[in-house]
């Protein structure tokens, strides 16, 4: 006997009961539902876009997740790394082509010869360790060293994208990993 189950999302919490499909003695289509609840839904996609902004990523995911909606550490963390990580591909992906066409334009060429000068000033560092060096970067969860700037680090150093998605993935990690043991009181800085 094949017993075949689909979880589907009861959004309006309306009374539908868990329904079995037997298409033949053998088969059984067990339909379930799960009650998430609309508000568990925006809360969720309110989490995954604090995590995507370039300045709150999920140094402000986190917190607001576990303080704010009351979500659990786990929820709270993976919701967060996924935010952070979705404009990573784009940022790796087109961050050279889309800044030589914005550099005709005179504010935005000032703009990107701002952050890639101040990217620069990690040179040192990032000639000695490559595509290693930023995953503490990016890891450390202060203001300005997050996935969005480790994305301009790659493309002013030249990292190949696989290593730069997989070290700044292990950086996002690390950060969120550090951000959630201090929302849980653990490292004493913030407890929510």
């Amino acid at each position: 006997m094949l017993l075949i189950e689909i979880t589907v999302p009861n959004i309006n919490r309306t009374k539908i009961p868990n329904c079995f499909f037997i298409l033949n003695p053998r088969v059984i289509i067990k339909i379930m539902t799960v009650d998430i609840g609309i508000n568990a839904l925006y809360e969720c996609i309110t989490v995954i876009l604090t995590a995507m902004t370039p300045v709150g990523e999920l140094r402000a995911a986190i917190p607001l997740a576990i303080g704010y909606y009351n979500m659990g550490y786990a929820e709270a963390f993976v919701l967060s790394i996924i935010g952070n990580m979705l404009p990573v591909v784009p940022l790796l992906l087109f961050l050279g082509p889309v800044s030589n066409w914005l550099r005709r334009y005179a504010i935005l060429d000032r703009f990107f010869t701002w952050l890639f000068a101040r990217t620069r000033r990690h040179s040192k560092r990032m000639e000695k360790y490559g595509s290693l060096g930023l995953i503490p970067f990016v890891a450390i969860p202060l203001p300005v060293t997050g996935a969005w700037t480790a994305c301009a680090v790659a493309f002013v150093f030249g990292i190949r994208f696989r290593y730069a998605f997989v070290a700044i993935l292990a950086g996002v990690i690390i950060a969120g990993i550090i951000v959630t043991l201090s929302c849980m009181g653990v490292l004493g800085v913030m407890d929510v």
